[in-house]
């Protein structure tokens, strides 16, 4: 059997219709397949490769991690170089009161140790999240997940879970002393890219403030320079109690983190000790590659382009069909009048060589979001085959 067919025997499918897109290779923003095809990634493999697939600082970081150790023990036990600098080196990113991580797996798993600890820490049991929030899919994330779609076949989920509307300020009233953390995307990615202004994310704070109440903020899709902040609540001028990172962090390998202060994250060594326990989080050779990718977006300038670039996209994409663009910095969404008329556009372009994608819970807008590297040719070479695939999808 050819590898498609092993892939459609043996691969578990999560869809009746995937891509089946065949990658033999793939270099900067490029895709490439095994007859020569070649793919612009407009969508970074869903926001993880900020500074290009490959990139060449992050190769030469895992090779050269290779050559030491991989696995060695459970996280937390042994000092690991890789380990230890990448902490630091996020601690550097961040205000000085969030100067405690720990490293896990993915998204979805700093999420859960972000739940974890936001319960032992104030001994309360309710969470709040937002309705379409996505945050992952293993049981607990998918409990604060907010679309009801994808949550009813797998019910009985966490109790003590509710809902409020994204930057709804009313809606910050359900807060209250028996809330142990709100936990909010910075900008909502999967419900189609939405923006809260400034003074929503002030009462937000300080109604948690109030509360005691702890503020998870995730930053999976919109960390690591996405937005043109290394951050994305950088834009707010707040800072949270946790943050959640994954996807953009590890230039391509597999690594998450949620981060906090250390007399929260103390909570996790006793009663019980071992609190949470990883046994691949924070692997040496994706804290290398992550470290490598931390230095690349300061010594590259890659976040100081973003605003330009995504003014570029936004300058070029005008089309009749097209009805809005949303954005922050180069997490983007062309919105159309449904997805009858996005999904032939969408498959057009992929025709054309331009790889774009909807959202979970927006179906009428294509997903734009770029590596960082991308240029100005690029960008409007990629413009072009999208405006192209409207036309000729129509």
């Amino acid at each position: 059997m050819n590898n498609r067919q092993i892939f459609l025997s043996n691969l578990a499918q999560t869809t009746d219709f995937p891509l089946l897109i065949e990658v033999e290779k793939a270099e900067g923003i490029y895709l490439f397949g095994p007859k020569g095809e070649q793919y612009v990634d407009l969508i970074s493999g869903i926001g993880v490769s900020n500074v290009g697939h490959r990139h060449p600082k992050v190769i030469a970081a895992i090779q050269a991690q290779l050559d030491k150790y991989l696995h060695l023990m459970v996280y937390g036990e042994y000092v690991q170089t890789p380990q230890t600098q990448l902490a630091k080196a996020l601690c550097d990113t961040l205000p000085s009161q969030l100067d405690n991580v720990y490293l896990v797996n993915s998204g979805s798993e700093a999420v859960e140790g972000a739940l974890k600890l936001a319960k032992r820490y104030t001994n309360r049991r309710e969470i709040i999240s937002c309705v379409n929030a996505y945050h992952g899919s293993s049981h607990g994330s998918l409990s604060v997940g907010g679309n009801e779609i994808f949550k009813r076949a797998y019910r009985p989920l966490l109790p003590g879970i509710s809902h409020i509307q994204y930057a709804n300020s009313s809606d910050l009233e359900k807060i209250t002393p028996e809330t142990a953390a709100v936990i909010i995307e910075t900008i909502q990615g999967e419900a189609g890219i939405r923006v809260a202004d400034k003074e929503y994310f002030k009462a937000l704070r300080q109604k948690c403030n109030e509360t005691g109440t702890l503020l998870i903020l995730d930053e999976i899709q919109a960390g690591f320079g996405r937005t043109g902040k290394f951050w994305a609540f950088e834009h707010f001028d707040i800072v949270p109690d946790i943050v959640v990172c994954a996807k953009g962090m590890g230039g391509g390998m597999p690594i998450g983190a949620f981060i906090a202060n250390r007399e929260v994250m103390g909570v996790f060594k006793n009663n019980p000790l071992l609190g949470h326990i990883t046994t691949f989080g924070g692997h040496p050779v994706s804290a290398a590659a992550s470290l490598a990718t931390i230095q690349i977006l300061k010594d590259e300038n890659m976040v100081g382009q973003v605003d330009a670039k995504a003014e570029l996209f936004k300058s070029l994409l005008t089309h009749p069909k097209i009805k809005s663009i949303r954005n922050k910095g180069l997490m983007m969404a062309v919105e159309f009048e449904s997805f009858e008329v996005l999904k032939p556009i969408i498959d057009r372009a992929i025709e054309l060589g331009v790889i774009t994608d909807w959202f979970l819970f927006c179906d009428d807008s294509m997903r734009i979001a770029p590596p960082l590297i991308i240029t100005e040719e690029q960008i409007r070479q990629a413009c072009q085959v999208i405006l192209q695939a409207i036309d000729e999808a129509s």
